[in-house]
């Protein structure tokens, strides 16, 4: 019997990187996830690899209405969610002097505001036992140059998890942030090279990148009861990266 066993999830994200390598191993753990994302091609190659205890429902979690149509498939297919996995996320250098508004809205739109509604959407389905985990990054800690839109959202997606958990008082529903740091996805793989990867796996004292799965893991780690004990947490899976 999987730690998750029976339980129900959101993944934003999740079609693609650390959203599906959490969301397979959800699934090998027990649970039900609804993944959620932009593209219909990825979440339907989601769905194809992940199997029967995967839905997928398309769109943004910087658009209300999306989340809305999100929430409203759990609540007719599910009835109830105990897990809930704000990782959808966005960020692209631009250094300091270029910045724009259009950049710091875009970037603060799905980090921040996306997380922010993400969550408070889905506080009706909860109750007692239910974990809200937020990807945060190695970046809202130690910073990075060129990132300053997205290492600020990250470093208040961190403070979030302080807040909520005061607010959540009483409720039984846990809060915690799994900050990542450089982590082998498509995208990144695409976007780096292989010297590219070489160069950031170089930057931790672990002398490689992550593989998505390993995220995946303290994911369920969270979600479960194992980490029952836990909230305002932050736990870094960066190879080191920002603890030295």
């Amino acid at each position: 019997m999987g730690k998750l066993e029976g339980k129900v999830a959101v993944i934003t994200g999740g079609a693609t990187g650390i959203g599906r390598a959490a969301a397979r191993r959800f699934i090998e753990e027990g649970a039900f996830v609804f993944i959620f994302g932009r593209r219909q091609d990825a979440l339907d190659a989601a769905v194809a690899d992940l199997g029967p205890n995967a839905h997928a429902v398309k769109g943004s979690v910087s658009d209300e209405a999306d989340l809305d149509r999100l929430y409203a498939a759990v609540r007719a297919e599910r009835g109830t969610l105990d897990i809930v996995f704000a990782n959808a996320g966005a960020g692209s250098p631009l250094p300091l002097g270029q910045i724009t508004a259009e950049h710091i809205n875009e970037t603060f739109d799905t980090n921040v505001k996306g997380t922010i509604f993400t969550i408070q959407k889905a506080l009706p389905l909860m109750g007692p036992g239910g974990s809200i985990i937020l990807t945060g990054s190695s970046a809202g800690t130690t910073g990075a140059p060129g990132f300053t839109a997205y290492s600020a959202s990250k470093a208040a997606v961190r403070n979030l998890a302080r807040t909520w958990a005061e607010d959540l008082k009483g409720t039984g529903i846990r809060v915690n942030v799994l900050s990542p740091g450089a982590t082998a996805t498509e995208l990144a793989k695409e976007a780096l090279g292989e010297e590219g990867q070489k160069a950031y796996g170089a930057m931790t004292p672990l002398q490689r990148m992550a593989d998505p799965a390993e995220i995946g893991a303290v994911a369920a780690f969270l979600a479960s009861p194992d980490s029952s004990f836990m909230t305002a947490s932050e736990i870094a899976v960066d190879g080191g990266l920002a603890q030295l």
